[in-house]
């Protein structure tokens, strides 16, 4: 007998649903403080939700930069087919980005036109949002695909599941944004991040409902993965949790929690994440290819694991420092650039 070939794939398969999990989590609450910044009226509210996420918003990107990577170098066969099939949402979204970055910057340093550059800090975390839920409801539908090759047209990924599922990520974007207000600040700003949060969370509600009754309509696979016996009894906790959790955030909301409003947030997300990937596994492209088939060669993926699990702590260690120096509530006469 031969050595035994170690499989990367499960690795890489962590590696990158960590970076995107990471991404929609930390950036997420950005964007979703940058949408709500265009609903404050009050100036002093709004420079206090830019102080909040000041120190910590360009780091949160990495996990952008990581995803793309990783997708790249370890599963190239369904970067090929999944980026010519979202090239316009992926270009608006990376557009909005910058724009969001440069108004960022500007805000503080070109005061005439102030407002100006808020509406443009709004605006790019609206369409960035809206892009990647584009994104994701084209992704959840899958692509049309001849062999190896996308084979379906470049608006292909503009349907009105997808538009549904982008603006349930703007939602699910304002809720993150809202709950890390609610931890970060106090007072008044604190009991309109409260009203925004339940807002949101019925877009979110309303948006994961939709997914669920949708997928498994569209795709008899998995609607006999989730409701088949006895898969029903062992997945079953994922949509209790998934109620339970929606219970607590709207109780989070209406209380004193200072805390329990984020977590829940990002608790939605994390049992929504699960649900896609039970409902799609083995396939990174749905319905099409498998994680396997699209994998690059174990010597290649076994080579770019050295380097990318001995950077990762790093990064870790690194984004859980910054975000624990910039503990604690957020104050107006500390802030960006002063």
């Amino acid at each position: 007998m031969g050595p035994v070939a170690l499989d990367f794939v499960p690795v890489w398969t962590a590696v990158l649903a960590l970076g995107v999990l990471l991404y929609v989590v930390l950036d997420g609450f950005d964007l979703g403080v940058g949408m709500l910044h265009g609903i404050a009226r009050d100036p002093d509210e709004r420079r206090l939700m830019m102080n909040s996420i000041a120190p910590i918003w360009d780091g949160n990107e990495t996990w952008l930069v990581l995803g793309g990577v990783a997708l790249l170098a370890a599963f190239p066969l369904a970067f090929a087919i999944v980026l010519p099939a979202l090239y316009a949402p992926i270009l608006t979204m990376l557009l909005a980005l910058v724009f969001r970055g440069v108004a960022f910057e500007f805000r503080h340093r070109d005061a005439p036109d102030r407002s100006f550059w808020d509406w443009g800090f709004t605006f790019g975390s609206a369409v960035a949002a809206f892009s990647q839920g584009l994104m994701l409801g084209a992704f959840i539908q899958g692509f049309q695909t001849r062999g190896r090759l996308f084979a379906g047209g470049s608006f292909d990924f503009l349907t009105p599941f997808s538009v549904a599922v982008g603006v349930g990520l703007m939602f699910g974007y304002c809720l993150l944004g809202a709950g890390w207000l609610v931890l970060k600040t106090e007072g008044r700003l604190q009991d309109h991040a409260r009203r925004w949060g339940l807002v949101s969370l019925l877009g979110v509600l309303a948006a994961i409902a939709l997914v669920s009754v949708w997928t498994p309509l569209a795709h008899p696979g998995i609607a006999a993965r989730w409701f088949s016996w006895p898969n029903v009894a062992f997945l079953a906790p994922v949509p209790l949790a998934t109620g339970a959790l929606a219970l607590y955030a709207f109780a989070a909301l209406r209380g004193r929690s200072e805390a329990g409003p984020f977590v829940a947030a990002v608790g939605l997300f994390v049992l929504s994440y699960l649900g896609l990937a039970i409902s799609l596994y083995p396939y990174i492209v749905p319905h099409r290819i498998t994680l396997w088939e699209a994998a690059s060669s174990p010597s290649s993926q076994a080579f770019l694991a050295v380097g990318t699990l001995s950077l990762l702590p790093i990064i870790l260690v690194y984004t859980a420092w910054s975000y624990w120096v910039f503990r604690g509530k957020v104050r107006a006469d500390v802030g960006y650039h002063h």
